[in-house]
């Protein structure tokens, strides 16, 4: 009688699982193709090429994100609306450049000011529309970051 009780209260837990379609595997980690070459998200054990930080004060700030109101004024869309797949993502190369959120960045590391486009007041370096349940706005806010870092010219990345 007990192994019932258990099995049937175990049936709500795994119902809601299912529902809130929780990954039981990792998912890739987001990234940026820059022309031929691909910008992600470091992940520790390896070493990044560029670290950033993030401040709440405007007059730290190196570079200023905006969350932008609409995709139409927006620099970089972030959407999740196709489930992910073992075989998506940008996959690393040897021409992969990787970005860590650090806390204790280099002192020529970006320093980036992440904030409402409303409180941006028309100074942001870059827009970002955040539609997604995988990706943070500061890790798209990296990505944008270091992908026009590592490029000279402006770039227009795809994430």
């Amino acid at each position: 009688m007990l192994r019932f009780k258990v099995l049937v209260s175990a049936v709500p837990l795994i119902a809601a699982a299912v529902f809130a379609k929780l990954e039981w595997a990792p998912s890739p980690q987001p990234c940026i193709a820059v022309g031929a070459e691909t910008v992600t998200i470091g992940s520790a054990p390896f070493p990044a090429d560029l670290h950033v930080d993030f401040t709440d004060d405007p007059a730290l700030a190196t570079v200023r994100v905006a969350l932008a109101e609409s995709p139409e004024t927006a620099d970089l869309v972030v959407v999740d609306d196709a489930p992910v797949k073992e075989d998506q993502g940008c996959g690393m190369t040897a021409a992969t450049q990787t970005v860590a959120i650090a806390a204790d960045p280099l002192q020529s590391a970006p320093l980036i000011d992440l904030a409402r486009d409303d409180a941006a007041d028309g100074r942001a370096d870059d827009r970002i529309d955040m539609r997604s349940s995988r990706t943070t706005a500061r890790e798209a806010a990296a990505l944008i970051v270091a992908a026009r870092h590592h490029s000279s010219p402006p770039v227009n990345p795809v994430l």
